[in-house]
């Protein structure tokens, strides 16, 4: 799998009308959703392979416990993207009773129009919590009205790659895990190796909005304990560690430890030493450069963190997306859902068949100590240190306006500072006031 590219924003079509259809069951919906004493529900998996095998495979299971329930898998469409078919789909009153591959900020656009089920009003919700463990894992999930909208699957919590051989040439045998340490190894890079760069990545100048969750929250998250920065329509950002790390950032610039130019692989190519890294890079590496080797070329870290600060509860940005139950369903449906749910989630083994097929990090706060995916980690080491970071990782922004707000992060703060073209105090500044203005 190659670097995967969110497409969390591209949806073409808009949800303002969706709320009056969202609703709506209509007579024939009904009827049809139990005949013959069987539930139909109809389940949309993401576009993607291996996840519609993992569905599939798990629906046919439930059934043959539950017989009176009929789970149908089929994929979710993904022209133009699957966000639009989705709301073509609530627009049409075609919507499955359920789906997969849904992020926090898409969610917050779909519980706006009263297009989901909040799910904690079903019953059975706190079970699936309990059951899965995942009580840490669900606080970042929590929607400014109070609600749990999305039940998250995966949970790629993002890390960090460093170049261990190349810091082990300038004298250090594990990453800094401070902004002081992490100047100094850019001072002696640049005084050993001219040519080379900490950071080299053209996205850091880039206003796109998705690129701000793997730079920008990255460093925030961990600055400032996991802050969810935007609530539902209020902005809570924290000024004095947003400022840091905007700071920290501008040093960087100030030793030349910044490239922001289009370079090819620049990370794997040596040419810098410090880059984001999700899981799915650890299996294209294995294809593409099998000479990144874990804690021989390379080694994973959480963010650098202001000095002192606790440099082990570190929190991170989540690449993660979960499941949601339409609301157009019928009540039968709804609970033939929450069934369904309850019954996966319930046995940690159904995650394990998850991890195994996908090598996504399921959601759950105790990847590390649980026996089921002991041996797993063993022969993946590369992984175990995205599932330690599951429970302090932090979703997207519950806002449905997410795409425009995050461009404004890059234009108004991370894009000028990387160029030298503002200082950090005042680039928080102008950004807070235009998100606040947004949320207006």
């Amino acid at each position: 799998m190659t670097k995967m590219v969110p497409a969390l924003f591209a949806a073409t079509l808009t949800i303002s009308g969706l709320a009056a259809c969202s609703t709506g069951n209509t007579d024939t919906k009904t009827a049809s959703s139990a005949k013959n004493g069987v539930t139909t529900i109809e389940f949309w998996a993401a576009p993607n392979p291996t996840q519609q095998v993992y569905w599939k495979e798990i629906a046919d299971e439930f059934t043959k416990e539950n017989p009176k329930i009929k789970v149908n898998v089929s994929p979710m469409k993904e022209s133009p993207t699957s966000e639009a078919s989705i709301q073509s789909a609530i627009a049409g009153k075609s919507a499955p009773t359920m789906s997969e591959n849904i992020n926090r900020g898409f969610a917050a656009q779909l519980a706006e129009s009263k297009a989901l089920v909040p799910l904690d009003t079903l019953d059975g919700w706190d079970n699936v919590k309990k059951e899965r463990n995942m009580e840490d894992t669900m606080k970042g999930w929590k929607f400014a009205d109070g609600h749990q909208y999305v039940l998250p699957i995966y949970s790629n919590a993002m890390l960090f790659g460093w170049r261990l051989d190349i810091l082990k040439e300038l004298g250090y045998n594990e990453p800094p895990k401070t902004y002081s340490e992490m100047l100094d190894v850019a001072k002696k890079l640049k005084a050993k190796y001219p040519d080379k760069y900490v950071w080299a990545k053209a996205d850091l100048a880039d206003p796109t909005a998705w690129k701000r969750w793997f730079d920008f929250f990255m460093l925030y998250d961990a600055a400032s304990n996991g802050n969810k920065f935007v609530e539902g329509t209020k902005f809570t950002g924290d000024a004095e560690a947003g400022e840091k790390a905007l700071a920290f950032v501008d040093d960087l610039r100030k030793e030349k430890a910044l490239l922001t130019r289009q370079a090819k692989d620049p990370f794997e190519s040596g040419l810098g030493i410090f880059s984001d890294i999700g899981p799915w890079t650890i299996g294209y590496w294995k294809d593409k450069f099998p000479n990144m080797k874990l804690n021989e070329t390379y080694t994973l870290a959480l963010p650098p963190v202001p000095d002192g600060m606790d440099t082990k509860n570190v929190h991170t940005f989540a690449d993660t997306k979960g499941l949601v139950v339409y609301a157009s369903a019928t009540k039968e449906q709804q609970k033939a859902a929450m069934k369904f749910i309850n019954w996966v989630y319930s046995n940690p083994d159904n995650d394990l068949k998850w991890l195994e097929k996908t090598s996504l990090p399921p959601a759950r706060d105790d990847l590390t100590s649980n026996d089921s995916f002991k041996s797993f980690f063993e022969e993946n080491p590369a992984l175990q240190p995205y599932a330690a970071a599951v429970p302090n990782a932090i979703p997207p922004m519950d806002n449905s306006e997410y795409n425009d707000l995050q461009t404004l992060i890059g234009q108004q703060a991370f894009n000028p500072v990387v160029k030298g073209e503002k200082d950090p105090k005042a680039a928080w500044k102008d950004m807070q006031q235009a998100i606040e203005g947004a949320l207006k």
